[in-house]
């Protein structure tokens, strides 16, 4: 869902968390904590961001029945393999830049498209271009090829076993103690109409037009990761159907900045990979929690999230990282605030929800 149309304090936010809430996200840090340490373990921190991709299969399928939500992490965790093969095969092949622009625009597309037919929750591509990006940026000897991809399928299918962990312990036991488990109230319906609704091919060229101009132009100034730019496009752009308004697309930027300077605090003392990880785990654990209630707010922790896992899988100077991703967030944040701005000169009834 989109940020509550009332601002709340911290507090009042704080108090609205439910059990629920909290389930769900104890679920996605489980996901995210157990590949990670099975890394560490075997010393293959370079291979962070496979696991942690296929992990955040885990943040699909929040509070649904569990027929439902098998369905939604399905289709998540397909998403986020498919999108992480794409990516190490463009890295280990060294494939030209049009063949990554080209994977871009089908993530995109693919993505918006599912997430609407199959109400899926996040509604946005982030997670999946993310995953495509990345993986395409990191070098990548032929002959790992398979291992990195195997690697998000073991995350992946571990998180959705984790997902779908309440359902045995529903069965085990059994109707005497079912008022130990929470209600599911989120009902996805499948709707193929979405798919011919103006709304989401709106949402599809914003993504498209704003993903291709960022990453462009973040190359032509030779800013280093240049997929920032772009995730910052897609986390700025309001899905179909939510509201095309400047302050939301703010909020997301504003989140985004804090985020940055949140994960200077952590790298900069330059911690070991254990503290990090750990740092990665409550980050994911606090954005799942703050995600449905404000995306904003939920930034504030998925950039440390972002930020810790690149810096573990291929560690740079930390000035260096955090620089260029404050410059190629307000590149990709201006490039998506002016989108939405341009929406706003479109007929009405393309916007209305």
């Amino acid at each position: 869902m989109e940020e509550a149309k009332r601002p709340q304090s911290l507090t009042q936010r704080l108090r609205s968390l439910s059990a629920l809430d909290v389930e769900v996200a104890s679920r996605a840090a489980l996901a995210m904590a157990v590949p990670l340490f099975v890394l560490l373990a075997l010393d293959r921190l370079d291979l962070a961001a496979y696991a942690s991709f296929g992990a955040m299969t885990a943040l699909y399928g929040r509070s649904e029945p569990y027929r439902l939500r098998f369905r939604s992490v399905s289709i998540a965790a397909t998403g986020l393999v498919v999108s992480v093969a794409l990516g190490t095969t463009i890295a280990a092949t060294g494939a030209a830049l049009w063949v990554t622009a080209l994977a871009l625009v089908l993530v995109i597309v693919c993505g918006l498209v599912l997430a609407a037919v199959f109400g899926l929750f996040p509604p946005t591509p982030l997670f999946f271009v993310f995953g495509l990006l990345v993986c395409a940026a990191v070098p990548t000897p032929s002959g790992e090829l398979v291992l990195r991809i195997g690697i998000a399928v073991c995350a992946a299918l571990f998180a959705l076993a984790v997902s779908m962990s309440g359902w045995l312990l529903r069965r085990i036991a059994g109707r005497r103690h079912a008022d130990w488990f929470k209600t599911l109230p989120r009902s996805p319906r499948i709707r193929w109409s979405a798919a011919r609704e103006p709304q989401l091919w709106l949402a599809v060229a914003q993504n498209v037009v704003g993903a291709l101009l960022a990453g462009a132009l973040a190359m032509a100034f030779g800013i280093g990761h240049p997929y920032w730019a772009v995730v910052s496009v897609i986390a700025v752009i309001p899905p179909p159907h939510a509201r095309h308004s400047i302050s939301r697309a703010v909020h997301r930027i504003v989140g985004t900045a804090i985020g940055v300077l949140v994960t200077g605090l952590l790298l900069f003392p330059e911690p070991p990979p254990l503290v990090i990880l750990i740092a990665v785990v409550f980050a994911q654990f606090a954005a799942e929690i703050l995600v449905a209630r404000n995306y904003g707010a939920a930034l504030v922790f998925v950039t440390p999230l972002a930020l810790g896992v690149a810096h573990l899988a291929s560690p740079l100077p930390v000035g260096t990282l955090l620089v260029d991703r404050l410059i190629e967030t307000a590149l990709g944040a201006a490039i998506g605030l002016l989108l939405v701005l341009a929406a706003r000169l479109l007929p009405p009834r393309i916007l209305q929800p």
